[in-house]
């Protein structure tokens, strides 16, 4: 008898584990329903509204997605880092209302009223973080407040200021043109009308990516959103970070409203109330957690686009405006649930 053992052949892997793993990572991932219920609801129009199968309707599709999309990306950083702001869609016309008033008001450059508005708009977004590190408080509440005094402010300047609801035209102050080329432009490719809001979107969730993905910011979102005690007690600077991303809640309010206010030269005051919760729930439709620590930019980015297909494929789809809100209920309710299909079936799996 040998005085050696021959070692045993390793064990061979069965190629179906494999596959089922690599299969599961896939479905695991936080884009994964909502590019599944993307291409369910893009079929469900195109075949019962006409119109929603021509280019230049799909272009105003973009458009639609891309004014919500601005705001649901940076909305979709804050929930990944486990945090909540409610003053998100009125943030939106406090600042359009701010560059309006300001330059119309002091007859300065629009560029003037621009530049304010954007400080106005990231300070709210520091005190807004601010005050939830600093008590302690739940973001939901503390935004809850911020939302409340800027409607009530939005409304109250606005009619002391002009004695109307709305901003007076601002198409004739000096800078106007070149700000709306910037904030409101449009191009054309074969034929079909591109909103320069499209191409900023795609910027904008590109930019978001890279830092969830490739920066170690990323890192520290992912980490004080899953758990900011153990984040902080391995030397992340939740405070920092959490404030950081109210800020940047902020400076894309301060976009989107230029936009906003470019387009239409002027800005009511009572525009952007409820906004707030399409973009928390165009959010979770991409994958977001309510309770923070998982989900993706290009995963909210699919919420926004489900958004704006069933805005528009709606109205394409002639049907009643009256049903509007339910049909929208009911189509958003089915994207999350067929998220968390998705995302269950893939744990189950693993």
């Amino acid at each position: 008898m040998s005085d050696t053992l021959e070692a045993a052949p390793p064990p061979r892997l069965d190629e179906r584990v494999g596959r089922k793993s690599t299969l599961a990572r896939l479905f695991a991932r936080p884009e994964a329903g909502a590019l599944a219920a993307a291409v369910i609801i893009y079929v469900f129009f195109f075949a019962v509204a006409p119109p929603f199968r021509n280019a230049s309707s799909f272009s105003s599709v973009l458009y639609v997605s891309s004014t919500y999309g601005l705001m649901v990306a940076p909305v979709a950083l804050l929930m990944i880092g486990g945090e909540f702001d409610l003053s998100a869609g009125v943030a939106v016309t406090s600042s359009a209302l701010c560059a309006s008033l300001f330059s119309y008001e002091f007859t300065v450059n629009i560029w003037v009223g621009v530049l304010v508005a954007l400080a106005l708009s990231l300070t709210v977004g520091f005190l807004n973080g601010w005050i939830v590190m600093k008590t302690g408080i739940p973001s939901f509440l503390v935004t809850l407040g911020t939302f409340f005094m800027l409607q009530g402010l939005n409304l109250a300047l606005t009619q002391t200021i002009t004695n109307q609801v709305a901003s007076p035209s601002i198409s004739n102050i000096q800078g106007f043109s070149s700000a709306q080329k910037v904030f409101a432009s449009s191009f054309t490719i074969g034929g079909v009308n591109i909103r320069v809001t499209i191409i900023y979107w795609i910027v904008v969730v590109a930019i978001a990516t890279w830092i969830l993905l490739r920066s170690r910011v990323g890192n520290w979102i992912f980490s004080v959103g899953g758990s900011a005690p153990s984040a902080r007690a391995v030397g992340v600077p939740v405070g920092k970070v959490k404030i950081g991303l109210f800020m940047a809640v902020g400076l894309l309010a301060w976009f989107t409203g230029m936009h906003t206010l470019f387009e239409f030269n002027t800005i009511q005051s009572g525009q952007g109330v409820g906004n707030e919760f399409v973009y928390i729930i165009s959010a979770v439709v991409g994958g977001c957690l309510l309770t923070g620590g998982y989900g993706s930019a290009v995963g909210a980015a699919l919420g926004a686009l489900i958004f704006g297909m069933v805005n528009q494929g709606i109205v394409y789809a002639g049907w009643n405006p009256d049903w509007f809100t339910f049909f929208l209920g009911a189509i958003l309710l089915g994207a999350i649930l067929l998220n968390n299909f998705i995302r269950r079936r893939a744990e189950a799996n693993r």
